[in-house]
């Protein structure tokens, strides 16, 4: 940081003014002594928010990177629960920050805001995190940020917040009310309550700011099954019911591989092939199938979905998009600031040119699943309407694969799954069903 020019005398005959220091802004230091001051956890933390800011990272492969690695098991998930808390509770985080700002309108640098929403979590929701270290860590690290002349005002803001009381429950939220309350931008919940209703838009926002649920729906969970959530393996335990006999199978879109490890553990006599547009996922996919003796039999190509290779058809294949992800922001947190009304479009465009491409390989009786992790209709039941219309694409109804699974066991028997049938397609929603939020319908090819 340059020095300031120096300031002009002032003639003898008047004293020029002497400016203090706010006391609450504490004693000047230089951020290398801020970032002494500032445990290794919410360094971290700070520095993944701000990349992922930036657009320069996801969160999830920045929690696993070999900077976080090297730290604690400790410091590892305070900085996981830091990270992942700020990102799930943002909007709410500057709601409440905005009311105890001198000028509410203002808008603050990133480091500040950064360093206000990493004190706000916690104090409003780590109850182990001492109010002190919260509000001094806070200010060191708008400090460190090179952001010395705020570090008053971030002081002041927190000891407001740690002095207030919480607000009370409302007796009747508005969509409005309970989108910010709850973390989400107002925009997308009101499209929910279009789609939905308003007590299940509720439920999903309040199942966004937690955990997502593992392990809850399957009889079977570990051992030589892959690590995934159930929404995901659901959809291809679907895939694998659909076609029990099928000698070639085709998961299109595969990385990270999970439902094509559920379709080769399934189905023990398919060639499958497992193809993805991007090198380095399919690398990073090829080398998990290696952990897993029954994923020999799976053959890995780059290759862009859209664009059908050779004549080859398939008897069964998972077309499981790319989409906005809207149905995974418990998991995916940074989605809900990324997103725009006008990604929609843009991600319809290339479904649907995955979906005709893929169709055009499937051999005669065989079965395609067409999958999302959205819960937004223009990329699931638009897309499939208007691909299908006019083809001799029949729908198969979900509904008898669903009680399949669950009279074979694979399903629990309490998993009330009952809703999640809809128009004869599958649809999950986070906190209605215990699992993300997924699409999927089944089509089966005229013989």
């Amino acid at each position: 940081m340059k020095n300031k020019p120096a300031q002009p005398k002032a003639p003898k005959t008047k004293r020029a003014p002497v400016m203090k220091r706010p006391a609450s802004a504490g004693p000047t230091a230089t951020a290398e002594a801020a970032i002494a001051k500032i445990t290794p956890a919410r360094l971290a933390a700070f520095e993944i928010l701000t990349l992922v800011g930036e657009g320069k990272g996801h969160s999830d492969e920045l929690l696993h990177s070999p900077r976080i690695e090297s730290l604690s098991p400790e410091d590892r998930n305070l900085t996981t629960t830091l990270v992942m808390g700020v990102l799930r509770w943002q909007i709410a985080l500057d709601a409440r920050i905005r009311t105890l700002l001198q000028r509410p309108e203002q808008r603050l640098a990133e480091p500040i805001s950064l360093a206000l929403r990493l004190g706000a979590f916690q104090l409003l929701h780590l109850d182990r995190i001492p109010a002190h270290a919260a509000l001094s860590e806070s200010v060191e690290l708008c400090r460190a940020a090179g952001q010395p002349h705020a570090t008053g005002m971030v002081n002041a803001v927190l000891r407001k917040l740690a002095a207030a009381q919480k607000p009370g429950q409302r007796v009747f939220e508005s969509t409005a009310a309970f989108s910010e309350r709850l973390g989400h931008p107002q925009w997308l919940v009101e499209r929910w309550v279009a789609a939905y209703g308003r007590e299940a838009a509720l439920k999903i926002c309040e199942a966004d700011q937690k955990e997502p649920a593992e392990g809850s729906l399957f009889t079977e969970n570990g051992g030589d099954l892959p690590q995934m959530d159930d929404g995901s393996r659901l959809v291809a335990e679907l895939a694998a019911a659909a076609a029990p006999h099928a000698k070639t199978v085709w998961d299109c879109c595969a990385a990270p591989g999970g439902k094509t490890l559920i379709l080769a553990h399934r189905l023990a006599s398919s060639a499958i092939t497992a193809s993805d547009v991007s090198a380095k996922r399919l690398a990073q996919t090829e080398a998990r199938f290696r952990r897993y003796a029954y994923a020999e039999r799976i053959r890995c190509a780059v290759a862009d979905a859209t664009t059908p290779s050779g004549n080859q058809s398939f008897d069964l294949i998972l077309c499981d998009v790319p989409c906005s992800g809207t149905g995974t922001l418990a998991g995916n947190p940074e989605i809900r600031h990324r997103l725009k009304p006008e990604d929609f479009p843009r991600q319809a465009a290339r479904q649907k040119a995955i979906l005709k491409a893929t169709l055009k390989q499937l051999a005669p009786g065989g079965k395609l699943v067409y999958s999302t992790c959205s819960l937004e209709p223009e990329e699931c039941e638009q897309i499939v309407a208007e691909v299908i219309a006019g083809t001799n694409i029949v729908r198969t109804p979900i509904e008898a694969l669903m009680k399949q699974l669950s009279d074979s066991g694979t399903l629990r028997q309490d998993a009330d799954l009952t809703s999640a049938v809809r128009d004869g397609a599958l649809r999950t929603l986070p906190g209605v069903h215990a699992c993300d939020g997924f699409y999927a319908a089944v089509f089966e090819a005229a013989k």
